[in-house]
């Protein structure tokens, strides 16, 4: 059966229904643009047919491209996969463009028929595109439905016409948001916008009646009428030229270059701003294909949007173990952490229990819940009684008999192995045999942790990022005896919180901080060597890093710095790297502590705001007269994290590529535009990673010694993804 079923009613409406069976969204294919196509032309062709509503099954419109089609046109093209794409990208602007022409006269611009899209809900991507080439849009009055183009946040942009549409509609000031941020809203906010027309209770009955009502002058395009000019000017206007130099300043200094898909897009439009319209959808297919034959952009969908579907639909999961949802969680601590896991817990509709040693501690954790919500009544995201009705899920109290009936224990207490082995007893003489204990450590090993537990095959770690609401990865850590159960609670609680899981096996920082403290490490480090602060913060930011890690170490706390460096020291003995702490023990004496104390390696006024990097820092760490280039730089950042990354593989601590290109990129911000550190060094190859690994050990040491993993790698001419990728798609 075809996604696109047609039927014509006695009323002179045809009706196209978009149904992707065996999905909950409906997203394009292939197959399925021909069958619109087809149905388009039949629909045209029968005089009958008065107007034509192109509408949905389902309770949304659709969710955007099946991107399998961009493999597919790669593929039927043989030898010169980037023709495959252009060729398939005009084959969709074909039907759209006949969409938007409707059979009208190409010279007197009548004898069309009126095409309205009725919208029951979310439209994203080619969700949108192609009600974009209709006529008029009338979407129901659902607050819960997205409209947007969020292409740009997977590595590509609307290449369906909607840039070219987007721009022409609204002027390029106006789209902006929408086209170079992928901005969503509501649809009484998207119509507010100009990105719909309507908004109606009924938008099928709406949409059927207008177009039996519309005339010529109704359904022909702005941009397709002589007289035409784009709203707030053209580039060579002197409104549009400002709006276009702007425009790509604010590209650059948010992409800082390296995201392809944001500049062509910006490129796309200034220059179909200049042709007929028609001419525009070649200039923007060629860009289009410009960045899907972009290695970064092809990481990025395979990242962000093809291996993070598959981990939020359980692509790890133990297949054997039932359905382990969480119905009541306690949660032992009630501080940032603490409160944060109540919060997204309580959002899920779990019941909580907020535990902390006093009441006090208790309800200031809850009114962390409360403050949240405030302020999203404030900004109208909630209401009054939904605040009420999460607040009532969540129990603050200091009576650990409360935990009696929870599934999940969530421990959040302080980092001390004695505090976490003292709460594990105390919990498991309280809760049933069945409760899963989790504890939430950035550092501790778990398998040392589970050592004060009766059950350690229900003990596991699952480690979240500050601040919980806010970051989308939770490190799910298996210990030594941890069971298929309890991995399955934990990955089923995750789902239910709606944040994306990786599942990694214990070490010493597992996965996420295993990377991340290296590459703020090689920042420190280089301050001691002499490199100017500001080279090291702009290099990283240039190369992808949304914190350089100076700021990084701001924000985390200088103090955090020396309590881990001391406990690192007293674990790893003589093999501890002290090269950072006399710089970071100098600053924690100084008082120096990071944001929290308004004092760290940056300046900062009275209210925490940043005023720059701290200046008086040269007087003990003088600048080095000749200062390395950027690239090295750049490359030090950069190998410092990936190769944790590979030695994380190399050691079965990291068990998926996926998980480590997704949680880098989730979890710290790992420079998205690569993929992720695996796909970046896929990116470079791995023979030169090899080599560039021994030119930097070379020059700085042996923590840039070439893993044995990427140096069998290198010589057998291997990519990650091709070793070990054909193992994730089986699974």
């Amino acid at each position: 059966m075809t996604d696109f079923t047609m039927e014509k009613g006695a009323d002179g409406v045809a009706v196209i229904t978009w149904d992707v069976k065996g999905k909950s969204m409906n997203v394009l294919s292939t197959e399925a643009l021909q069958a619109l196509s087809d149905q388009v032309d039949d629909a045209l062709a029968d005089e009958a047919v008065k107007g034509i509503v192109i509408t949905s099954g389902k309770d949304s419109f659709a969710a955007g491209m099946d991107l399998n089609i961009i493999a597919k046109m790669k593929e039927m093209a043989g030898d010169n996969p980037a023709q495959g794409v252009f060729d398939g990208v005009m084959a969709m602007h074909g039907v759209l463009r006949k969409i938007e022409r409707a059979g009208m006269d190409p010279k007197t611009n009548k004898g069309g028929k009126p095409i309205a899209a009725a919208l029951p809900g979310t439209a994203l991507g080619i969700g949108l595109e192609l009600p974009l080439s209709t006529h008029r849009i009338f979407c129901a009055d659902n607050p819960k439905a997205k409209i947007g183009l969020p292409e740009v946040m997977v590595g590509i942009f609307p290449g369906a016409g909607g840039t070219t549409r987007l721009a022409r509609k609204m002027g390029a000031m106006a789209a902006s948001p929408y086209l170079l941020e992928g901005k969503l809203s509501d649809p009484k906010k998207a119509k507010a916008a100009g990105l719909i027309d309507e908004v109606v209770e009924e938008p099928l009955a709406a949409a059927k009646d207008w177009v039996l009502n519309a005339k010529d002058a109704d359904i022909l395009k702005p941009w397709d009428a002589k007289g035409y000019k784009m709203p707030g000017g053209a580039p060579y206007h002197p409104a549009g030229f400002m709006t276009f130099v702007g425009a790509s300043a604010m590209v650059n200094g948010k992409t800082k270059g390296v995201y392809p898909a944001a500049k062509a897009m910006l490129s796309a439009v200034y220059e179909g701003a200049l042709v007929p319209f028609d001419t525009a959808l070649k200039i923007e297919a060629r860009w289009f294909t410009n960045v899907l034959m972009n290695p970064s952009s092809g990481n990025m969908i395979r990242s962000l949007f093809i291996n993070k579907e598959a981990l939020d639909k359980g692509a790890v999961r133990p297949a054997a173990v039932p359905d382990q949802s969480v119905k009541k969680v306690g949660v032992l601590g009630a501080g940032m952490m603490g409160a944060g896991i109540a919060l997204v817990s309580a959002q899920a509709g779990i019941e909580v229990v907020l535990i902390d040693q006093n009441q006090e501690a208790a309800d200031r954790g809850k009114a962390y819940t409360a403050s949240y919500a405030d302020k999203g009544i404030k900004r109208k995201k909630i209401t009054e009684e939904k605040k009420e009705a999460l607040l009532s899920r969540i129990t603050a109290t200091t009576d650990l008999d409360a935990l009696k009936g929870c599934d999940l224990i969530i421990e959040a207490v302080f980092e001390d192995v004695g505090v976490k082995a003292e709460m594990t007893k105390k919990v498991e003489a309280i809760v049933g045999e069945d409760c899963i204990f989790a504890t939430n450590t950035s550092t501790l090993p778990i398998s040392d942790l589970a050592k004060a537990s009766e059950r350690p095959e229900q003990f596991i770690g699952i480690h979240f990022f500050s601040p919980v609401e806010k970051m989308a990865l939770v490190e799910i850590i298996k210990g030594k005896e941890t069971g298929d159960r309890a991995v399955a609670k934990s990955l089923d609680y995750v789902h239910q919180i709606r944040k994306t899981p990786i599942v990694v096996n214990d070490a010493r920082f597992f996965y996420a901080n295993r990377c991340i403290i290296p590459y703020i490490n090689e920042g420190i480090r280089m301050v001691t060597e002499g490199v100017e602060p500001a080279l090291i913060e702009n290099a990283a930011k240039m190369v992808g890093m949304p914190l350089g890690p100076l700021q990084l170490t701001d924000e985390t706390s200088i103090d955090l710095g020396v309590k881990i460096a001391k406990a690192t020291k007293a674990a790893m003995g003589d093999a501890y790297d002290d090269a950072c702490d006399e710089i970071l023990f100098w600053m924690a004496d100084e008082g120096r502590l990071g944001r929290k104390a308004n004092a760290g390696f940056y300046a900062y006024d009275e209210k925490g705001k940043r005023q720059g990097l701290w200046a008086e820092l040269a007087d003990k760490y003088a600048p080095a007269e000749t200062q390395p280039d950027l690239i090295e730089v750049q490359h030090r950042l950069l190998f410092a994290q990936v190769l944790e990354a590979v030695r994380a593989l190399e050691e079965n601590v990291l068990m998926d590529i996926r998980e480590g290109d997704v949680g880098a990129i989730l979890g710290w911000g790992f420079a998205p535009w690569s993929g992720g550190p695996l796909s970046w060094l896929d990116m470079i190859g791995s023979e030169y990673a090899a080599e560039r690994c021994d030119q930097l050990s070379a020059a700085y040491g042996e923590r840039f010694a070439c893993p044995d993993l990427l140096r069998d790698m290198a010589q057998k001419g291997q990519s990650f993804y091709g070793r070990f990728g054909k193992k994730t798609e089986a699974a």
